[in-house]
């Protein structure tokens, strides 16, 4: 029997459930879930490309997942060399915002916002438990940036 899951946050349900445990959604029975892995780190920066060809990365990455079921990408997009914050980092976070508008992912958490202690954090770890063991869970790191698709 394949396993069900929840069309906004991804996660198994259980059977007979009417509701999703991690993020409150009501859940319609009988839609099967795709077997691919939960989460997926990418590095945008390899190589040293430059601004567009890293949103290009971008843009297969998210396409690949999407066919793939992932549900999550962690995008290495790094903070850039002047301290300041780089150019592949505002670009890729301005695309993102783009890509979020047009319901091509659900949702950004930036590098130094995923804590699991704060308010915020705490909800999108009940939402997502699969991340719960984010390497750079609490470590503040302007570098990367998580994203739901």
């Amino acid at each position: 029997m394949a396993s069900v899951l929840c069309e906004i946050c991804g996660n198994e349900l259980e059977p007979g459930k009417g509701r999703c445990p991690h993020c409150g959604t009501p859940c319609t029975p009988g839609q099967p879930g795709t077997a691919g892995p939960p989460h997926r780190v990418i590095n945008l920066e390899r190589g040293m490309p430059l601004v567009r060809q890293a949103l290009d990365r971008l843009d297969a990455a998210i396409a690949t997942a999407g066919h793939e079921g992932v549900r999550a990408l962690t995008l290495i997009h790094g903070y850039g060399s002047s301290g300041t914050g780089g150019a592949i980092r505002e670009a890729v976070r301005h695309q993102l915002q783009f890509y979020r508008l047009q319901g091509r992912i659900r949702e950004i958490v930036p590098g130094e916002e995923l804590a699991g202690r704060s308010r915020r954090g705490r909800q999108f770890l009940r939402r997502f438990p699969f991340l719960a063991g984010h390497r750079d869970l609490n470590r503040a790191n302007p570098g990367i940036t998580l994203i739901i698709l």
